[in-house]
C-alpha cells in the first residue's frame, strides 16, 4: 500500500470514529492548492536546462501551511525503468537505471528479458502534505500541511547551479508562500543553505522576511537545537511511552534502522537502489564509485542519518543500550551494547557503520527482526510490512521515519501486542522546533538552546498525553488515537471558520 493510500485509510478510519460529516470529510482530504512551475536555468557550461518545481498546499485551517522542499529525481513524476543486466566480468546480475545509462555499456554480452517498470508515485508528495496537516495538529502548533520540491538530481549540479535553480523556483512561487501563508523547510536533497537562498530571493520581492522559511543557518535567524530536534523529539516521545508502561530509557535495548539499500557494481559503476516495498523509490542514478566521495553524497556521509544518529546519541547518554544499527553501508550488532560515541566517530571517518570494531556485522535484512526492546525505524517508508512483521521481536516500535509501517503490518503487530508510537507524533520534534524558529523570527527575540529543548520536551509530552486521552475515548491504538486527535483539531478549526460559506 503506497503512502497516500495508507494515510487516506488512517484518515477515513479516524473520520468514522469521530462521526465527521461526509462533506467535511471530503473537504479535508482535498488539497487547498497544487502548484507546478517550470524552472529554466543556464548551466555552468552555458547550456539551458529546465526542471519542474511543485508545491502541494494541503490545508490552512489552523494557520499557515508548513512542509519541506526536496530536490530529488523522482519529483519529476516520470517513469523509472530498471533492467537486470550483466557484463563479461562476471555472472552477477545488477540493476541499472535509465536507458541512457544502459546504452553506455557497449561491452554488454547479456541483457536479460526480465524487466521491471517502476512508476514513480506522484501521490507520495500529496500524502506527505496531508500527513503534515495531521502532524502539526497533533503537536498543537498553528500550522497546516504542505510539501514540495524540484525534480532534479542535486548531486549532479554544482553549487552555483543549485543556487540559480533555487532562486528561479522562488521567483515562480514567491507570491504563494510567505510568513503567514506557507513556510517551507529543508527536506531530502536540500539544507540550510537552500533555505538561505530562498530567504534572500523572497526578500527581494517582500522585504527582509526571516520567518518565510525555517531550518535556516543560525546566522540568518535559524534556531539553536534545530539539527538535533527530530532525534531529540524521538527521545522525549520514547520516554513518555516507556513511562506509561512503567519503564525508562535506562536499561532498554534499542535497534536503530536507518535505510535498506543495495549497492552493486559493474566495473567502476555503482547503482544504488532503494528497496522499500510498494513505493520502491529510486535514490539515485548510476555513478562512478569515486564520485560518491568527491560529491559528498549525503546518505553515506551521514552514517545512520541525522535522526538516527541523534536518537542513538541521546538514548546512549540517557542509559539506553543500543544493540544494533544499520545504514547504507551495512548493519552491525553488539548484544552487550554499542559504544555510540565511538561509532559516530567511525561513521564520519568511514562514511558508514561498516567495519566498526566494536560490533559484529550482520545481514541488513535481519536487523528489523533482531532481539530488542525498542525498534526505531528511521529510514524511508514501507520497511515494516506483512513479510517481516511476524518476525519482529521488539516490544515497542518508535516511528522516527514517515510511514515506515504498512497497514497490513500494523494489524499483525497489534495482534502480537507490539506497541507502535506513530510517526505523526514520534518524529514531530523537527517541525515543532521549526515552529519555535518561526516564533523567534516574528518576535525578533532568539532563545538559547536550553529553552528550545525544554519547550520541545513540554510539547512532545503534552502531545503524547493528548493522544492517550483520545485512545481511551475511542478505545483505539496509538496510531488511531493520534489521527483522531489531529483530524478532530483540524475539523473543528475548519467548521469554526465556516467552511461551507
Amino acid at each position: 500500500m503506497n503512502a497516500l493510500a495508507a494515510t487516506s485509510r488512517n484518515f477515513k478510519q479516524a473520520a468514522r470514529l469521530l462521526g465527521l460529516d461526509s462533506k467535511l470529510e471530503k473537504s479535508l482530504l482535498i488539497p487547498f492548492r497544487e502548484i507546478k512551475v517550470e524552472c529554466t536555468i543556464p548551466k555552468d557550461d552555458g547550456s539551458l536546462v529546465s526542471y519542474v518545481g511543485f508545491r502541494v498546499q494541503h490545508d490552512n485551517a489552523r494557520g499557515p501551511m508548513k512542509g519541506g522542499i526536496r530536490y530529488h529525481p523522482e519529483e519529476s513524476g516520470i517513469d523509472a525503468h530498471f533492467e537486470v543486466i550483466a557484463d563479461s566480468s562476471g555472472p552477477t546480475p545488477i540493476l541499472i537505471f535509465n536507458p541512457i545509462i544502459r546504452d553506455s555499456f557497449s561491452e554488454l554480452k547479456y541483457v536479460s528479458s526480465a524487466c521491471s517498470e517502476i512508476e514513480v508515485d506522484p501521490d507520495e508528495v500529496n500524502a506527505l502534505a496531508q500527513l503534515m496537516t495531521w502532524k502539526t495538529a497533533v503537536a498543537n502548533i498553528p500550522y497546516g500541511g504542505a510539501k514540495g520540491g524540484i525534480g532534479c538530481a542535486p548531486g549532479e549540479l554544482s553549487i552555483s547551479e543549485l543556487e540559480r535553480l533555487t532562486r528561479v523556483f522562488t521567483q515562480k512561487i514567491h507570491d504563494l508562500i510567505g510568513t503567514h501563508t506557507d513556510v517551507p523547510a529543508p527536506d531530502m536533497g536540500t539544507n540550510s543553505q537552500t533555505m538561505a537562498w530562498i530567504l534572500d530571493e523572497y526578500s527581494k520581492f517582500h522585504g527582509y522576511s526571516p520567518a518565510v522559511v525555517t531550518g535556516k543557518p543560525v546566522d540568518l535567524g535559524g534556531s539553536l537545537g534545530r539539527d538535533a530536534a527530530t532525534g531529540r523529539g524521538v527521545l522525549f516521545a520514547t520516554e513518555a511511552l516507556l513511562r506509561e508502561h512503567g519503564k525508562s530509557i535506562s536499561g532498554q535495548r534499542f535497534i536503530i534502522q536507518k535505510t535498506a539499500t543495495c549497492r552493486v557494481h559493474i566495473g567502476r559503476i555503482a547503482s544504488i537502489v532503494q528497496l522499500c516495498r510498494d513505493t520502491r523509490q529510486l535514490l539515485t542514478r548510476g555513478k562512478e564509485v569515486g564520485e560518491w566521495a568527491s560529491r559528498g553524497v549525503e546518505l553515506a556521509g551521514e552514517g545512520f542519518g541525522n535522526v538516527g544518529s541523534w536518537a542513538a546519541r541521546l538514548i546512549y547518554e540517557n542509559g539506553g543500550k543500543v544493540v544494533a544499527v544499520s545504514d547504507i553501508s551495512g548493519a552491525i550488532k553488539n548484544s552487550k551494547g554499542i559504544d555510540v560515541p565511538s561509532l559516530l566517530k567511525h561513521t564520519i571517518e568511514k562514511r558508514g557503520v561498516k567495519g566498526f570494531n566494536g560490533a559484529d556485522p550482520i545481514d541488513e535484512k535481519s536487523i528489523l527482526v533482531e532481539d530488542c526492546d525498542v525498534l526505531i525505524p528511521a529510514a524511508l517508508g514501507g520497511v515494516i510490512n506483512r513479510e517481516n512483521a511476524n518476525g519482529i521481536r521488539a516490544k515497542f516500535i518508535i516511528e522516527a521515519a514517515n510511514h515506515p509501517t504498512d497497514p497490513e503490518a500494523d494489524e499483525i503487530l497489534s495482534k502480537k501486542g507490539v506497541v507502535i508510537l506513530p510517526d505523526i507524533l514520534a518524529n514531530s520534534g523537527g517541525v515543532t522546533v521549526s515552529y519555535f524558529e518561526w516564533v523567534q523570527n516574528i518576535q525578533g527575540f532568539m532563545w538559547d538552546e536550553e529553552k528550545v529543548n525544554n519547550e520541545l520536551k513540554t510539547y512532545m509530552t503534552k502531545g503524547f498525553k493528548a493522544v492517550k486521552e483520545m485512545c481511551q475515548t475511542h478505545n483505539c491504538v496509538l496510531r488511531m488515537g493520534a489521527f483522531t486527535l489531529g483530524v478532530n483539531r483540524v475539523a473543528r478549526a475548519t467548521a469554526l471558520r465556516g467552511w461551507e460559506a
